[in-house]
């Protein structure tokens, strides 16, 4: 069974409304990225070392990282060799199926977020201003309130003029309530009434936003480990998930946001916001090959329902849509010959 009959399989136990949102949240990439693979693919036939530095120029366009790129090439040269391939259309399977390969990671490593076993979820967000922290942290409570259950958000970002505002109206559109305090308060007092208020009300979930801190200052990395110290004196196992979250469309930027923070902040997860905003969502690959950290969630749209649980299938398979429609009918052809 070929590569893009066994990925359709794989797919179809999934919802439909699901790969209808990462289809729609991936197209622009989609448009960038795979149509110019397939114009090459089309254009020169022959795999030879012009056709090896066009499609490194393609994937480097589209922001995968050249340290990714060098390694996905010389995986291609040495599947190329191993299986004789001479034809540059049947390099399209390998090169999807390379991609999955470098967006799965461990096996072992889940994308499903971490639960508390019993008692309160804790989940705290980092990263700098206009990534897209409040509005991802909306998000995900309307997901958890859908799901049946408790969710309650602490406005730890005390420092941006606004912040605290906007986190409240997400608090209001999904019906769950804000701790705060007035702006300028410290962020670890916010966080210690959030923690007692969660514990009171006995709730599931409790959602975290921090200060857009400058990854650079380390006064703002040190209120972050308070932040820490505070919530694990009230609840020792958390927070359960620490999300680093980033704009897809800031390409590379996010990519050393990515490793600086990861390094210091304890890091547990990315989020990935704005994907629907870029033709440059091979970042995801490029973070995912370059640190050893897993893409947790994924922002494809504007609508409530448009963050995703990160799923390196259903990435691969809204790529590559035309081309799997494609393959399918050449089977079809050889197997009615």
């Amino acid at each position: 069974m070929s590569f893009f009959k066994r990925l359709k399989e794989s797919i179809a136990s999934k919802t439909e409304a699901v790969t209808t949102i990462f289809k729609e949240g991936l197209s622009k990439t989609r448009t960038a990225f795979v149509e110019k693979v397939e114009e090459l693919i089309t254009r020169r036939k022959k795999i030879d070392e012009e056709f090896y530095e066009e499609l490194e120029e393609i994937l480097i366009g589209a922001d995968v990282g050249v340290n990714t790129v060098m390694k996905l090439i010389d995986e291609l040269r040495a599947e190329v060799k191993k299986r004789k391939i001479e034809d540059a259309a049947d390099l399209q399977p390998v090169l999807s199926e390379k991609l999955v390969e470098l967006l799965k990671g461990d096996d072992n490593e889940k994308t499903a977020l971490r639960m508390s076993g019993s008692g309160i979820t804790v989940i705290l967000f980092v990263g700098v201003n206009g990534v897209g922290k409040t509005t991802t942290i909306g998000k995900l409570a309307y997901k958890y309130k859908n799901e049946g259950k408790s969710v309650l958000l602490a406005a730890g970002d005390t420092f941006r003029a606004g912040a605290i505002e906007q986190l409240e109206v997400w608090g209001q559109r999904v019906g769950v309530d804000v701790i705060k305090q007035q702006s300028g308060s410290d962020p670890a007092a916010v966080m210690f009434d959030a923690v007692q208020a969660a514990k009171q009300r006995g709730v599931d979930i409790l959602l975290c936003d921090t200060a857009g801190r400058l990854q650079n200052k380390s006064n703002l990395m040190e209120e972050l480990n308070k932040i820490f110290r505070v919530i694990q004196r009230e609840i020792p196992d958390a927070p359960h998930e620490v999300l680093l979250v980033l704009d897809a469309t800031t390409g590379q930027n996010a990519l050393s946001q990515a490793k600086l923070f990861g390094e210091k902040s304890g890091v547990t997860g990315l989020v990935l916001t704005k994907l629907d905003g870029t033709a440059k969502g091979g970042i995801v690959i490029a973070i995912r090959n370059e640190l050893n950290l897993p893409v947790k969630l994924v922002g494809l749209g504007e609508k409530m329902t448009d963050l995703q649980q990160f799923d390196s299938e259903q990435f691969v398979h809204a790529l590559f849509a035309g081309l799997i429609k494609d393959q399918e009918g050449s089977e079809e052809a050889e197997t009615q010959q």
